[in-house]
């Protein structure tokens, strides 16, 4: 095998020991932000922290989600939007970095949280409710920001 500029260039041979040559082009994932996301503690409203969100809101995104991505940034989250709320389980697959997720009710309140999940694990994370939202944000910062479960999160589109 060999690297090239635009992707892989894998060879194969066959029992004639012909050469063939395959490209195989690669890109890069980058966050692309598509709204703003505030987590408040529900007692008081005080604002836990404010995050820029990538929104995975069909099929393909909900099924991608975060996976062949490096990093993300401690301000960037993915916040993934459900047609109705049901029970729902996530896993690390080809996700490179470990996550929190944060599974959220219709009616925004924080119903349960997966911590630290590892990365390439395929093991079910499952919500403890019926959930219409979940936010996936780098592992530890629900531990920093103090969230619980009962907090709620405001959103907004800027598309």
């Amino acid at each position: 095998m060999c690297t090239i500029a635009a992707g892989i260039c894998l060879t194969s041979y066959s029992c004639k020991e012909e050469q063939q040559s395959v490209n195989i082009k690669q890109t890069k994932l980058s966050f692309e932000k598509e709204g703003e996301l505030k987590l408040k503690k529900a007692i008081n409203d005080s604002i836990l922290a404010e995050l820029s969100i990538e929104i995975a809101d069909d099929e393909y995104q909900t099924q991608t989600g975060l996976m062949y991505r490096d990093s993300m940034l401690d301000s960037q989250g993915m916040l993934f939007i459900f047609p109705d709320e049901a029970y729902r389980s996530f896993y690390m697959k080809n996700t490179q970095f470990s996550l929190d997720i944060i599974y959220i009710s219709a009616e925004k309140k924080i119903v349960s949280i997966q911590k630290n999940a590892s990365p390439m694990n395929e093991t079910s994370l499952p919500s403890a409710a019926p959930v219409k939202y979940v936010l996936e944000v780098n592992a530890g910062l629900s531990e920093k920001w103090g969230l619980d479960v009962g907090n709620i999160i405001t959103f907004s589109q800027t598309n």
